[in-house]
C-alpha cells in the first residue's frame, strides 16, 4: 500500500510540473554588463564565486556557446528586445544610436496577451521604455553608489545604496505590488560588472590573497592581426590608474570623480580606508614596465571579481524571492550578460571583438517542468534568440520580423542539432579604436572581414588554436576552407539582409 501511495504521489507531482510548464510561466530575465563567462564558477572558474549563477544552472541548463549579436551594451540590449540584428532594429552602436521604441518586441507582444511587463535598472537605450506597465531606470551607464533612476513621469530620484542591492529592492517592491492574478515578465537590467568596477563597500577586499594567474597571451605581439594592432583597450596603456583603479595623484583628482563625489562620507570612508594602504604600497615600490602591468592586472582582477559579488547575491536575492512567494516551479529565470569581456586575454579588458571572450556570454536558465536539472547544451544560441523563446514559452505567436530563433525545442529535445553557424557585425568605429568587422563562426572556424579602420580578413582554426592567435587566411591549404565559410556568410547574410556587409563582400575579387 505503502509502495502505491509513493508512486501515485510521485505521478502526482509530475502532472503539477508538467501542468505549470504547459501553463503560461511567469519570466524573470537578469541581465548583467560585461560579466565575463570566464568570471563564473560553472563555466570552470575555480575562483568565480558565483554560487547563485551556478545554482540556476545546477537547477536547469547551462549554455556553453551563448553567442551576442553584436558585442556592446547597447546594441545586445535592443538585440534580446526585439529578436532582430542590429542593422534591423536600428541601434548598431552606443555613440550615434537610439532605440526605436515604436518596433515590435517581445516584449509589447507578452503585454499584448496578459502579461505584467516591467524593466528594473540599466537601460541604456536612449529613449523611454515602451511596451512595460511599470519601468525605472539607470540614466545612461548608471552610478555604483546613491543611483539616479529616471521614473515613468520622467522625473528622476536618488536612491542611497548601491546599485545591485537598489535594483534589486525595486524589483522586489514590484512584484509585491503587482496583480498577482496575471502573468508577469519581469528584467532587472544591472550595472555590474562595468567599468569602473566599483565593488560594495562590504566586498572590498575579498580577493586580497588571490593572485590571478595571467593569460598565456597576455604578453600578445598581434602578429598577423591588422585590427589587433590599432585597437586601444590594453591594460597596459589604456587602463587608466586613477579613474579605473581609484590610484589618484590628488586627493582633489579623487573628489572631482563623478563616482566618488556622490558617496556619502561612510562610503568614502570605507574606500578610504581599503584604498590608501594599497596606493601607499604602490608607491613605496616604484614599479614600471611590465611589473607594472601585471599589478595593474591583478588590482583590476581583485576589483571586477569583487564586484561581481553583489551581482551574484543579488540574483540569490531573487531567487529567495521566488521560493518564498512559491513561484520557482511556474517562472522561467535567464540570466546573462549583454556580452563577454576581457579579463586580460590579448593583454586586454573591454569587449567588442568577434573574438571569442568578447563575443560569447554566460548564459543560464531555470524552467522547471521543461528544462531538466544540470542540463548541458554545447548547441549555438544567440541572444536574439531570447525574445522567440519566451513568446514560445508563453504560447505567443512570434512575430515574422524576428530573426533570432527559439531554442525551446532544443531544450526539449536533445537530439535536434541546432544552428550550424552564426553571425556577427560590429559597427562603432571610435572608442578603444576596434575597427568594424562582421563574420561567422561554426563549430571549429571564425571567418570576420573587418572595414573601415583596417580592411582584412582572419581566418581561425579554433580546434586547433582556441585563442586565436594565428591568421590563417591566406594561409597554403586554407583556401577550400576560406571558400567555404565565404558561402556560409555570403548565405547568412542573405538571410538576416544585411546589405551593407554583402556589398563589402561583392566588393572583393
Amino acid at each position: 500500500m505503502v509502495n502505491r501511495l509513493l508512486i501515485w504521489m510521485a505521478v502526482a507531482v509530475g502532472v503539477v510540473d508538467y501542468s505549470y510548464a504547459q501553463g503560461r510561466p511567469n519570466i524573470v530575465l537578469i541581465i548583467s554588463d560585461d560579466h565575463a563567462y570566464k568570471a563564473i564558477g560553472v563555466y570552470g572558474n575555480p575562483l568565480g564565486r558565483t554560487p547563485n549563477i551556478d545554482r540556476i544552472a545546477r537547477e536547469g541548463v547551462l549554455f556553453t556557446h551563448a553567442y551576442v549579436n553584436n558585442s556592446l551594451c547597447g546594441p545586445s540590449r535592443a538585440a534580446i528586445l526585439t529578436g532582430k540584428y542590429s542593422h534591423k532594429n536600428g541601434f548598431t552602436d552606443n555613440e550615434h544610436s537610439r532605440f526605436d521604441g515604436s518596433q515590435e518586441s517581445f516584449i509589447k507582444e507578452l503585454q499584448k496577451n496578459g502579461y505584467l511587463t516591467a524593466w528594473i535598472g540599466k537601460w541604456h537605450l536612449e529613449t523611454k521604455p515602451r511596451g512595460f506597465d511599470f519601468w525605472e531606470i539607470l540614466p545612461g551607464q548608471g552610478n555604483y553608489f546613491n543611483p539616479d533612476f529616471i521614473l515613468m513621469d520622467s522625473s528622476k530620484k536618488r536612491v542611497d545604496g548601491y546599485a545591485s542591492n537598489v535594483i534589486e529592492d525595486v524589483a522586489e517592491q514590484w512584484l509585491d505590488s503587482r496583480d498577482t492574478s496575471r502573468p508577469f515578465c519581469l528584467v532587472v537590467g544591472h550595472k555590474a560588472t562595468h567599468r569602473t568596477w566599483m565593488p560594495d563597500t562590504c566586498d572590498l577586499g575579498k580577493y586580497d590573497k588571490v593572485t590571478f594567474p595571467l593569460p598565456h597571451d597576455f604578453y600578445d605581439d598581434y602578429e598577423g592581426r591588422k585590427a589587433a594592432q590599432v585597437q586601444d583597450m590594453t591594460i597596459a596603456r589604456t587602463m587608466l590608474m586613477g579613474y579605473d583603479l581609484k590610484m589618484f595623484d590628488t586627493q582633489d583628482a579623487e573628489d572631482k570623480d563623478g563616482s566618488f563625489a556622490r558617496m556619502n562620507p561612510a562610503q568614502r570612508a570605507r574606500y578610504a580606508a581599503y584604498y590608501q594602504p594599497v596606493q601607499a604600497d604602490l608607491a613605496a615600490r616604484h614599479l614600471s614596465g611590465h611589473t607594472l602591468t601585471e599589478w595593474k592586472y591583478q588590482h583590476f582582477m581583485r576589483d571586477y571579481m569583487s564586484t561581481a559579488l553583489s551581482l551574484d547575491r543579488n540574483i540569490g536575492r531573487m531567487l529567495d524571492y521566488l521560493d518564498r512567494h512559491h513561484l520557482t516551479r511556474n517562472t522561467i529565470v535567464i540570466y546573462l550578460s549583454d556580452q563577454g569581456f576581457y579579463l586580460g586575454e590579448h593583454g586586454w579588458f573591454d569587449k567588442r571583438w568577434i573574438y571569442e571572450e568578447s563575443f560569447r556570454t554566460p548564459m543560464v536558465m531555470r524552467y522547471p517542468g521543461v528544462v531538466k536539472p544540470n542540463t548541458r547544451d554545447d548547441r549555438l544560441v544567440m541572444n536574439v534568440d531570447i525574445g522567440p523563446t519566451l513568446l514560445n514559452a508563453a504560447h505567443v505567436a512570434i512575430p515574422a520580423d524576428m530573426q533570432g530563433q527559439s531554442f525551446l525545442p532544443l531544450l526539449k529535445d536533445g537530439r535536434r542539432k541546432g544552428r550550424k553557424a552564426i553571425y556577427y557585425h560590429y559597427y562603432e568605429n571610435g572608442e578603444h579604436s576596434v575597427s568594424p568587422h562582421f563574420g561567422v563562426r561554426t563549430k571549429r572556424y571564425v571567418l570576420v572581414r573587418f572595414y573601415q579602420k583596417v580592411n582584412a580578413w582572419e581566418l581561425y582554426d579554433l580546434a586547433r588554436d582556441p585563442n586565436e592567435i594565428h591568421n590563417l587566411y591566406g594561409k597554403t591549404g586554407f583556401e577550400r576552407t576560406e571558400a567555404r565559410l565565404r558561402k556560409v556568410l555570403v548565405h547568412l547574410l542573405h538571410q538576416y539582409d544585411d546589405q551593407d556587409a554583402l556589398k563589402i563582400v561583392n566588393q572583393e575579387p
